[in-house]
């Protein structure tokens, strides 16, 4: 409606320049301009809708069923792409710089773009951490009290920065001390190997192989119940160009999640591959997580139970506390429930 009102109220009225078009030839040439006008505005539209729906993650046993979906053929034809990257940093970076519609990511990841960004929607919980998130140290550790002035690698990242902020808390202590290594989460296993690092704070891959070679467990989120949620966060944009995509998304993962329940070792079987453990190992994994179904989603982003936005309001201070968060921020806004609520898995 923007261009024809421009139009008329331009130099040239659009009535009485077709007024003045007298020839039937000139008013054929003049409708085959407005039809050619019309199919590039038709092929464009059709373009956008047919653009990949891009979706990010990492190597994080909770965002696993995303994969198994697509292996299961859940998806269908529709355009989802799911895009691996190495660390929760690599996808916040992503997601600002437009190579990604959305992305699974940690609650606190999710809060600190939501602070500085308006796009940010919650649509899903993928997995509350049980026990998934860990500390491991050299054997000769006894606990966390006896990592003072150790060096611990840690991966940049806001969740990193948290989780050993509050491990280290509740055993009177604080980050200063320790050394702080900064580590990419493809550098943990390497590192702590070869003697790069005495204690690391990791999860997914990394921590089973870890532990099977030996690595003593000294922290896991167990010891902080509720405090590390991980979620599916989608831009308000994708939201209203892709909606249809993003329901397919949905009710893929969901019906995939039901898969692992009934059928685990097939399941596991199938993501093996992808992580580069062993099925055995990924059940492991998947026992330091509680993914909650359908119905538990639809409670917790409703707000009918109150736990999560509970525990999101209580990060969000912990964060701001520890400037790991620029401003607070209500957490309820960014909180999206209508995809859960469609959901036909």
């Amino acid at each position: 409606m923007n261009f024809f009102s421009n139009f008329q109220n331009g130099q040239h009225n659009l009535q009485q320049t077709l007024k003045a078009w007298q020839t039937k030839g000139r008013q054929y040439f003049s409708l085959s301009i407005l039809a050619g006008f019309l199919a590039i505005a038709l092929s464009n539209c059709t373009n956008q809708t047919t653009l990949p729906l891009r979706i990010g993650t990492n190597l994080w046993p909770g965002y696993e069923t995303l994969y198994l979906a697509r292996d299961l053929k859940y998806y269908g034809d529709a355009p989802i792409q799911l895009v691996d990257y190495p660390s929760g940093t690599e996808e916040v970076r992503a997601y600002r710089n437009g190579d990604i519609e959305g992305a699974g990511l940690s609650i606190d990841q999710a809060l600190v773009l939501a602070a500085t960004q308006e796009n940010v929607r919650i649509i899903a919980v993928m997995d509350i951490s049980e026990g998934g998130d860990v500390i491991l140290g050299k054997p000769d550790i006894a606990n966390i009290k006896a990592l003072k002035g150790k060096r611990v690698g840690v991966e940049s990242t806001a969740l990193g920065a948290f989780f050993i902020a509050r491990a280290l808390e509740k055993n009177g202590m604080t980050p200063k001390d320790i050394k702080i290594v900064s580590l990419e989460l493809t550098e943990h296993e390497r590192a702590y190997k070869e003697g790069k690092v005495d204690a690391v704070v990791t999860f997914g891959p990394a921590m089973v192989k870890l532990l099977a070679a030996g690595a003593k467990l000294l922290f896991d989120s167990s010891q902080i119940p509720g405090e590390i949620v991980d979620t599916l966060v989608v831009k308000e944009e994708a939201i209203a160009n892709s909606e249809k995509t993003i329901q397919t998304l949905v009710n893929g993962r969901f019906r995939a999640l039901d898969y692992l329940e009934k059928n685990p070792q097939d399941a596991a079987r199938r993501i093996a591959p992808r992580t580069k453990v062993t099925p055995e190992q990924i059940l492991n994994a998947f026992k330091g997580l509680r993914q909650p179904n359908l119905a538990e989603n639809q409670k917790l982003l409703d707000q009918s139970d109150p736990s999560l936005i509970n525990a999101m309001r209580k990060l969000v201070d912990i964060m701001v506390a520890n400037k790991l968060l620029p401003k607070a921020i209500d957490p309820a806004t960014i909180l999206d429930d209508h995809f859960i609520k469609n959901a036909q898995p």
